[in-house]
């Protein structure tokens, strides 16, 4: 955990990113789902026993970048992320998480969902 923060620490906003590689199959990725608008794989480091992305086709930096035509791309992946968490056994709940800044503990600026589950999630996260 601290090693995603020490990253978001330093990772900057702008340029080409590792989802934006996943997107176009340059780099490998545990994909299982796909659509026009967005990807789902699973995490290479993972923080829950299921924990996978859901990841926009379009770059948006950060949600507070977010313009109000992305609007249904971003409910959209919600609910593809409902429907993986459902179709990978999650029956008994899963979290829903976006990262946004530094603070936020974002080391990747492409806007992404953590999708959580497999056991008993600690609350207050963070």
């Amino acid at each position: 955990m601290a090693d995603e923060i020490s990253k978001a620490q330093s990772a900057k906003p702008g340029g080409d990113t590792i989802f934006g590689k996943i997107i176009r199959k340059e780099i490998p990725a545990n994909i299982f789902y796909e659509d026009d608008q967005c990807i789902a794989f699973h995490d290479i480091s993972p923080q829950a026993p299921t924990h996978f992305l859901v990841v926009p086709k379009k770059a948006i930096s950060r949600l507070s970048e977010a313009d109000p035509a992305d609007e249904a791309l971003l409910g959209h992946l919600m609910i593809v992320g409902k429907k993986c968490a459902v179709d990978l056994g999650l029956a008994n709940g899963f979290r829903l998480v976006i990262n946004e800044g530094p603070d936020g503990g974002q080391s990747v600026y492409h806007v992404h969902l953590h999708v959580l589950g497999g056991r008993q999630l600690g609350w207050p996260p963070g």
